[in-house]
């Protein structure tokens, strides 16, 4: 009877539900919960023999260095993982995806430069990620997105100059940030922390030790206290400036836009060009200083520094749509216009030169130069020009005369 009793004790303390490597005290806890306490060990790596079961692995103060994929995949239902007050420098991708059910993990006071932020996609009953007290110098353009249980976010003490707009949203959970003790610099990239802070529910702890590192004219002041006036969302007002080629029978129309911007810091102009047979995006000017194309730079269009696009020769070919984009730190404003040319077998004289209203009652006027009405939502403005005898007979090219005139259709100025 005794050997048997023996056997049964042998297995008891063997099975999977108890294994426990030597480093380490394991127990149940009164939730079922089964804990492996490893903290305070000198442990330099993970240790082996742990039970599939441990939904609770304490490994804190000790002096792991790195982590690899390896690392933790005799337990894949761990819910909670305590990694603070370590040596880790380096966390292998891949990692913690392997834990689905991970609630709470605490990686502060380490030494982690990077982090593998594509893991916290499989994370998503996360609710308490601790990184703070390591050398994170960013956290990547979304790298959150999708953690919508984590409740609290500690990035305090590490080397974030500034943040992604939009760091914190998605996250319908959280209540507790800490952000305090980095060296953020309060260019016009981090005013949407201070909106978003005044906006949310979330608390900011020490809010009043999340300071401005950089500018020195801001430097100690508070990330939530960044001037307003420093920092303006861009504004963007489309004109019509062009006017019908002078010369001979051969010269056409040369359409000329003028995108007039404002904004703090200065903003940014770039063009979005959408006519029936091609999309053409133009980020910045594609004609030089001396009037000469850039090289490789698109030539159609003629896009110059200082928010002048025209494109001579105007034809049915591109008629579209044609938005200038005002960009800056802050935001981001758009004014679109459609354009389109139209012809006119009567004598362009009954059409007054920059006078729409005379051929169209109640229109909107917008002769040369105008700015084009903001209250004018959904207008379309329409290239009016007059097909000469010649042309009509087909003995010549089409002479271009001018203005323009506004119908209702497409045009979003604000």
């Amino acid at each position: 009877m005794r050997p048997l009793l023996g056997v049964l004790v042998l297995v008891t303390l063997l099975s999977p539900g108890l294994a426990c490597p030597a480093p380490c005290s394991c127990s149940t806890k009164k939730n079922g919960r089964l804990l492996a306490e490893c903290a305070y060990r000198e442990l330099r790596d993970v240790p082996r023999g742990l039970s599939p079961n441990v939904t609770i692995l304490t490994l804190s103060a000790n002096r792991l260095g790195r982590l690899g994929r390896a690392s933790l995949a005799e337990v894949p239902e761990l819910q909670s993982l305590w990694l603070g007050y370590n040596h880790i420098s380096s966390v292998e991708p891949g990692t913690f995806a392997a834990l689905p059910h991970l609630k709470n993990l605490d990686l502060s006071h380490n030494r982690l430069a990077d982090f593998p932020w594509q893991d916290l996609r499989n994370l998503s009953a996360l609710q308490i990620l601790k990184l703070s007290n390591n050398r994170l110098a960013a956290v990547p353009r979304g790298a959150l997105a999708g953690l919508r249980e984590l409740r609290s976010l500690w990035l305090n003490d590490n080397e974030l100059a500034t943040l992604a707009r939009g760091t914190f949203e998605g996250l319908p959970a959280l209540a507790q940030l800490q952000l305090f003790h980095n060296p953020f610099n309060c260019s016009c990239k981090l005013f949407w922390l201070k909106e978003w802070a005044h906006d949310t529910s979330v608390v900011l702890s020490r809010a009043g030790s999340t300071l401005c590192a950089s500018p020195a004219r801001l430097r100690g002041r508070p990330v939530t206290d960044i001037p307003g006036a420093l920092c303006v969302p861009p504004s963007a007002q489309l004109t019509y400036l062009s006017g019908p080629a002078a010369a001979g029978p051969r010269d056409g129309l040369t359409l000329t836009l003028h995108c007039s911007v404002a904004g703090s810091p200065p903003p940014e102009i770039r063009w979005q060009i959408r006519t029936a047979k091609r999309r053409v995006d133009i980020h910045g000017p594609t004609v030089a200083r001396d009037g000469g194309a850039k090289a490789g730079r698109q030539q159609r269009f003629l896009a110059f520094k200082n928010g002048t696009m025209a494109i001579p020769d105007f034809g049915k070919e591109d008629e579209g749509t044609y938005t200038c984009v005002a960009v800056n730190d802050v935001g981001t404003r758009d004014v679109s216009v459609n354009v389109a040319l139209a012809g006119s077998a009567n004598p362009a004289e009954e059409l007054p030169r920059d006078d729409p209203q005379a051929g169209h009652p109640g229109g909107h006027s917008c002769a040369k130069g105008d700015e084009l009405d903001p209250s004018g939502m959904g207008e379309k403005l329409v290239i009016v020009y007059r097909v000469s005898g010649q042309a009509r007979s087909g003995a010549g090219a089409w002479e271009f005369h001018l203005g323009i005139l506004l119908l209702a259709l497409g045009l979003l100025l604000w």
